[in-house]
């Protein structure tokens, strides 16, 4: 038997491209992305505008599947949580944030990640797999249907839309899933789907600066740079990546990035760890970092600061408050606006960095951890220690 193609997998061209294939003109793209995207369908006999000869053809040949819902976690905050299913034992995580003027999905595209992050829990999982298109905008797709049922909200155009914002911030390095994500990309951006603007779209990357230049010429959307350092010495140590592509490089290519951004400033993520990343050196070296005095391009930008949420394996704690607060009124003194990114929904695990899921663990963290204690008590606790070099 022939494997059926799942429409979730198409962008707009190849959707044309494919009821070409069908022999069918490319109107009836338009009128799939719509039965798909905007009302949900996923039973080609519910579509009743395309014709009988069309529907039958689908039926044989094509599907509409999004990953299986595992658990659907609700915080006291509102904040909603999806594990779902993308086989082989793995399994990813989607986070629904409301607010009172917009509702905000959080998505993956890798299951597991390969960045591996000191401090980002995910990242100590490990590497499974990047995820397929329909993986990745299946879960719009269920959260934004899910949603309007919870609230008997019809589907389609007319319904009101529960997702205004999409931010690729879940599980998984996007860029290092680049083609898969960029389609997904097209289908969030286009009317016939789910008509979101450029501006409400934003992808998170550690800095894999190649694929940041091919973004901006491919699918420009809003751009979000997990920083996190101030200088490479630390970087190297919090964000392994970083040895490939050092801090001047980053920062060039943030600067070009911008010349195609929908906004016309960078969002660079920063996680607060105490003792680590948080002092006022710090914070005056981050500033000399995007305005452009430590030898690297000036930066238009904003700092948004994310209080760490602790997990034992990675022997790092979080800012106390009164250091989160005096290291933004340092940024905010130097023109830079700055945000405290208030935690949501840590009480059911959805909150940033937190994103482990069930995914397994393919680089055996648990138990170089453990080696880690093991060394630390016999040589000391500073043993492994991630030290700041100041000049």
């Amino acid at each position: 038997m022939t494997a059926l193609t799942n429409l979730l997998d198409l962008d707009p061209a190849q959707l044309v491209e494919y009821c070409g294939e069908l022999g069918e003109k490319p109107f009836r793209a338009k009128q799939l992305l719509r039965w798909i995207h905007q009302f949900g369908a996923h039973d080609f006999e519910a579509m009743t505008d395309l014709a009988k000869s069309l529907r039958d053809k689908l039926a044989t040949r094509a599907m509409v599947a999004a990953p299986a819902v595992i658990s659907d976690h609700t915080s006291t905050d509102g904040t909603r949580k999806w594990l779902l299913d993308v086989g082989q034992g793995n399994a990813v995580e989607a986070v629904f944030i409301p607010e009172e003027n917009r509702g905000t999905l959080c998505i993956s595209t890798q299951a597991g990640c390969a960045v591996n992050c000191r401090f980002c829990s995910t990242g100590k999982q490990g590497f499974s797999r990047n995820l397929t298109v329909g993986e990745i905008i299946g879960q719009l797709w269920m959260a934004e249907f899910e949603l309007r049922k919870s609230k008997n909200i019809a589907p389609g155009p007319k319904g009101e839309r529960q997702i205004t914002n999409v931010v690729m911030m879940g599980m998984g390095e996007p860029l290092l899933n680049y083609e898969p994500t960029v389609t997904a990309l097209k289908l969030m951006l286009d009317d016939n789907a789910y008509g979101l603007s450029r501006r409400r779209v934003t992808l998170s990357t550690s800095g894999v600066v190649p694929m940041i230049d091919k973004l901006s010429q491919d699918c420009a959307v809003a751009l979000a740079v997990s920083l996190h350092a101030s200088n490479d010495t630390l970087r190297d140590g919090l964000v392994p990546l970083n040895k490939k592509y050092p801090l001047r490089e980053l920062m060039a290519s943030c600067k070009r990035y911008l010349e195609f951004a929908p906004r016309d400033f960078v969002t660079f993520e920063y996680c607060m760890l105490d003792g680590v990343n948080d002092s006022d050196a710090n914070a005056r070296e981050l500033i000399a970092l995007v305005q452009g005095r430590s030898g690297s391009e000036a930066v238009s930008c904003k700092f948004n600061l994310i209080p760490f949420n602790p997990f034992p394996e990675s022997g790092l704690k979080r800012s106390h408050n009164p250091r989160i607060k005096a290291f933004a009124q340092i940024l905010m003194d130097a023109g830079i606006v700055t945000t405290v990114r208030k935690t949501r929904g840590d009480d059911i695990d959805a909150a940033c960095g937190q994103l482990a899921g069930e995914v397994q663990d393919r680089t055996k963290v648990q138990e170089r951890m453990q080696k880690m204690v093991e060394y630390q008590t016999k040589f000391g606790k500073n043993f492994g220690r991630i030290v700041e070099v100041f000049e």
